[in-house]
């Protein structure tokens, strides 16, 4: 084979495969899938009023140190929580509490607790070391979360806590403990901002229970 032939031949053979490349790089670029919108929705507690607590007087009345929430591992991921029947969850990805859970519920019972006559002044942790405590407030969260009929019907909104109060000293006494049950309300298993809202609800009927159990006086 004469030079000028080897030369015709390769240059063939490399068009060939410089075509094969960029048919296969246009190929590609057509299966690459469209971006997709974001479908999350992220969902707050609705915020109690802090006029009433605004009013109070901050020297007298008792002084409550009120302890970080504790939630059941399962509330912990961060989504709003749907139960079917009794033991199937579900943690939908389109709908997400948009700050932790723990914080807004520390934000609301706070919030109900200064609105007390009897409470005058509420610390959180990290108490500071030099603001004497009469009482210390613990809730576990254990339920908080929209209930569906395993069968299918319509749903309901559920939240369960325990609630401990102890007294400041060397003792560290436990003046109450009780289970709280917020009062069912019903859900359309579907509509996620009501969820959070009839959640709310259940949250603040806790603050007033927590209120409740406090002791009147030292």
């Amino acid at each position: 084979m004469s030079t000028q032939k080897f030369l015709t031949h390769d240059l063939g053979w490399r068009a060939v495969l410089t075509l094969g490349a960029c048919a296969l790089l246009v190929t590609g670029c057509n299966v690459i899938p469209a971006p997709t919108a974001d479908t999350t929705r992220y969902y707050v507690l609705s915020a109690p009023s802090a006029g009433a607590a605004g009013a109070q007087p901050i020297n007298g009345g008792l002084r409550i140190g009120l302890r970080n929430i504790e939630l059941a591992p399962y509330l912990k991921k961060g989504s709003l929580v749907v139960r079917t029947g009794e033991n199937e969850l579900s943690f939908p990805s389109e709908a997400r509490w948009a700050e932790p859970l723990e914080q807004e519920i520390l934000h609301t019972l706070r919030v109900q607790l200064l609105a007390s006559p009897t409470v005058g002044r509420v610390f959180v942790q990290p108490f500071p070391f030099e603001e004497p405590r009469d009482f210390d407030v613990s809730v576990r969260l254990i339920r908080a979360e929209g209930v569906l009929p395993a069968g299918g019907g319509a749903g309901v909104v559920r939240l369960v806590a325990m609630i401990e109060v102890t007294r400041i000293g060397a003792l560290g006494e436990v003046v109450a403990r009780r289970r709280f049950v917020a009062p069912e309300t019903a859900w359309d298993g579907k509509d996620f901002s009501q969820l959070a809202s009839r959640l709310s609800a259940a949250l603040a009927a806790l603050s007033d229970d927590v209120v409740g159990v406090l002791p009147a006086k030292l």
